[in-house]
């Protein structure tokens, strides 16, 4: 196999196939890429394909192309599409850490103790950004279970190896963090400088985060896990029934008659399609309504137009300016004027002077009316008088 003389070699060589490569990425779980669908996107240069099977950038096979596994993982990788959550690499990045602090802790040359330090640093940069890309992957790969594994008890044991996979990271997380504030503090305070501290930092925001997310992937499992055992009961109960069907002992074995007597579920009703007019704004801002518009139009060009009827000229008796007066009630006006008495509250309505004809009902419903809105400001006790068959209470001002 041969590799790449350089990085520049490397790079233009991705960047002269850019297409190629970019078409076979997005369409690597999809399809098998063919070898003739490759020649298209490469002006049919058999030459430009065997450089980059020669350098073991794709694979061949048959006639079928496939990137190799090191540029798909670092593809993947880059572009956080990874579906793999690489927990190993967590925890050798530990290892690394505590054997070159234990490096730097015994090297009293200055520029080997930096190159040990410069090693740390980039090593915790990392562990953040690849725990953040593990916890979204799992978050991912659980979302994707769910809903795409067909197979019931495929779909719960992945699930529960997904959680095992959570608890790993979660105790990982907890190393770290034990690495950073327990176990190595002299290295912490011989070394720390300003760069160290905010990678720390931003570490521990990360790690945090990461927590975080954790707790609420758990749930979801839980979540999920109880889903799935629900659906198993119910698919289990409807095979039951399936099978004294095709027997035809369903009816003498249960009491479906009666359960399903007893139902009146929407499920059962007749679907009624009804037509769901577009909004005004829609038709008014949107352009694919405009041209939606245009096209129905074009369609209809040979109906016949109707002329409007011209409506007759509104009578200028409609347009005059006509005032009507009414008199309202003011309960607040009443209820300020009631409390400066000492009369009873139905005999002070019965009696009030309201500027206009107030039947004695309407002159109730005040009284009701200003109970209800001031009944704190009121003293309502507890005997009783009938006037024109009505029964009140009597009510006083406090």
């Amino acid at each position: 196999m041969n590799t790449f003389n350089d990085i520049k070699e490397l790079v233009t060589a991705l960047k002269r196939e850019e297409k190629l490569i970019s078409e076979m990425f997005s369409k690597r779980k999809s399809i098998d890429y063919k070898l003739n669908d490759a020649l298209e996107l490469v002006d049919y240069e058999e030459s430009r394909i065997d450089l980059l099977i020669q350098k073991a950038v794709i694979r061949q096979n048959g006639d079928f192309l496939e990137l190799d596994g090191q540029f798909l993982e670092f593809f993947e990788q880059v572009l956080y599409v990874s579906e793999e959550i690489n927990l190993s690499y967590i925890d050798e990045n530990i290892k690394n850490i505590k054997e070159n602090i234990v490096y730097f802790l015994n090297e009293s040359s200055e520029n080997r103790r930096y190159a040990y330090l410069r090693f740390i640093k980039k090593t915790f940069r990392n562990m953040g950004l690849i725990t953040l890309r593990s916890v979204v992957d799992l978050r991912r790969n659980i979302e994707n279970t769910f809903k795409n594994e067909s197979n019931y008890k495929n779909k719960q044991l992945k699930l529960e190896n997904l959680d095992e996979k959570r608890t790993v990271v979660t105790k990982l997380i907890q190393q770290t963090l034990s690495l950073i504030n327990e176990e190595e503090l002299t290295f912490f305070n011989r070394a720390l400088d300003e760069e160290l501290g905010r990678i720390i930092i931003e570490l521990k925001n990360q790690l945090g985060e990461c927590s975080h997310n954790l707790i609420e992937i758990e749930k979801q499992i839980i979540d999920y896990l109880n889903q799935i055992k629900q659906q198993g009961r119910f698919l289990e109960k409807l095979r039951k029934l399936k099978y004294l069907k095709d027997n035809f002992i369903i009816e003498a074995e249960t009491n479906i008659k009666q359960i399903v007597s007893n139902k009146n579920e929407v499920i059962f009703e007749t679907k009624l399609n009804e037509s769901i007019n577009l909004s005004i704004d829609f038709l008014r801002e949107d352009e694919r309504a405009f041209n939606a518009i245009k096209r129905i139009a074009k369609n209809h060009r040979d109906r016949l137009l109707f002329k409007p009827e011209m409506a007759e000229r509104i009578s200028n008796d409609y347009l005059d300016n006509n005032i009507e007066e009414e008199i309202m009630v003011n309960l607040e006006e009443v209820r300020n004027r009631f409390i400066a008495t000492s009369d009873n509250l139905f005999n002070f309505i019965l009696n009030y002077d309201f500027l206009k004809e107030v039947e004695f009902n309407e002159r109730v419903t005040i009284f009701c009316q200003i109970i209800s809105q001031y009944e704190e400001e009121l003293q309502i006790q507890d005997n009783y008088q009938t006037t024109n068959g009505v029964e009140y209470a009597m009510v006083f001002s406090r």
